[in-house]
């Protein structure tokens, strides 16, 4: 079979679910903390993988997926390298986007808002709740920065690892927290024909406002 023929056979309907304003909350948080529940539940792989959109001084986007450590409120956290590229455009543009894709509820979410960095006590406390493998691994790593071949990466990790021995690994400062305080959502319910659910929130004074989009 060409490339082109699986590409077109590629089609599936969508048909577990529709999406109307009489059944969604006021509250776009208590509508995502409910559809992520049953993503948790449902999805076989990690329900807590999004894509992060951001944008570079350059005014190229780039994307890449993480995962999402906390959700309240106060917004979306998710932790990486300060210095990584998505660090280095935050600092520049402290604005972003996130998308869950949940196949097997056929279901989408966006966020977008501005971001800005955890408190250090927020840091420490997930850091430190991680495997000692994760926290060396996100001490030795120079996100997004070339290496010479996969060998210099492991032996800069054996390394930092007999250094440490037995003793706890120092969160260094480049590595940390980040919340994205939402200011638009959109909950995406896949249709059949193609006619699918789009639902946004938008802020409306105290409150949220929600408008149907066209498919």
């Amino acid at each position: 079979m060409s490339s082109d023929q699986i590409f077109k056979n590629a089609r599936r309907e969508y048909e577990k679910g529709a999406l109307d304003e009489s059944s969604v909350t006021a509250c776009p948080f208590e509508q995502f903390r409910g559809w992520f529940d049953v993503a948790m539940r449902l999805e076989s792989n990690e329900g807590n993988a999004c894509a992060l959109a951001t944008v570079g001084a350059d005014s190229k986007p780039s994307v890449r997926m993480v995962l999402l450590k906390a959700f309240d409120t106060r917004g979306a956290v998710f932790f990486t390298n300060y210095e990584s590229r998505k660090g280095r455009e935050l600092e520049g543009n402290p604005r972003a986007a996130l998308l869950f894709y949940w196949p097997n509820m056929e279901r989408q979410v966006r966020i977008e808002g501005a971001v800005e960095k955890l408190a250090a006590s927020e840091t420490d406390s997930y850091f430190y709740s991680r495997p000692k493998r994760a926290q060396l691994s996100a001490a030795v790593s120079l996100q997004s920065k070339v290496a010479l071949s996969r060998q210099e990466i492991d032996l800069a990790y054996q390394r930092l690892e007999e250094e440490v021995g037995d003793a706890q690994v120092a969160r260094p400062p480049h590595w940390g927290g980040y919340r994205l305080k939402p200011d638009a959502f959109e909950f995406w319910q896949g249709r059949e024909g193609r006619l699918h659910d789009r639902l946004r929130y938008l802020p409306h004074g105290a409150a949220w406002s929600i408008e149907r989009l066209w498919p």
